[in-house]
């Protein structure tokens, strides 16, 4: 089974750069406190890694949903 990532947006983008706010937008997050979940990814490792500061992030087996 493939991993996914919980990803929540505990801090919000609005005195960001206008990049860390279009990664957050391409993770799926639109609002503080949202939840998505994306599949374990390089490419979206990357995205995680550039607001880093901004998201908490779990690690799910594909049984935890």
């Amino acid at each position: 089974m493939a991993k996914h990532l919980r990803i929540r947006q505990i801090k919000s983008g609005i005195k960001c750069q206008r990049a860390q706010r279009e990664t957050l937008r391409a993770l799926g997050l639109r609002h503080h406190q949202d939840v998505v979940l994306q599949k374990d990814h390089p490419a979206i490792r990357g995205m995680i890694r550039r607001v880093r500061h901004l998201v908490a992030v779990e690690e799910m087996d594909g049984r935890d949903e």
